[in-house]
């Protein structure tokens, strides 16, 4: 009967990782996912942003001053 690991089509070699590496890998997959979720939050919460700064400012802008590029 086949191991677990060659079930899934891989050898020997490979079922076996170190913790090392095991660890690396995880860093490498948190910090991606981490980079692809602030890249969501940066794209999405920076005009926000700027409305809530600009709103609490002195003086008030109006909204449409805000969002103008001049």
């Amino acid at each position: 009967m086949a191991s677990a690991a060659a079930e899934k089509g891989k050898g020997p070699a490979d079922a076996e990782e170190t913790a090392a590496a095991s660890a690396a890998r995880l860093a490498r997959e948190w910090t991606t996912w981490a980079m692809k979720n602030a890249k969501v939050v940066a794209h999405y919460g920076f005009i926000p942003l700027v409305i809530l700064v600009g709103m609490n400012s002195e003086p008030k802008p109006r909204l449409a001053q805000l969002l103008s590029p001049i």
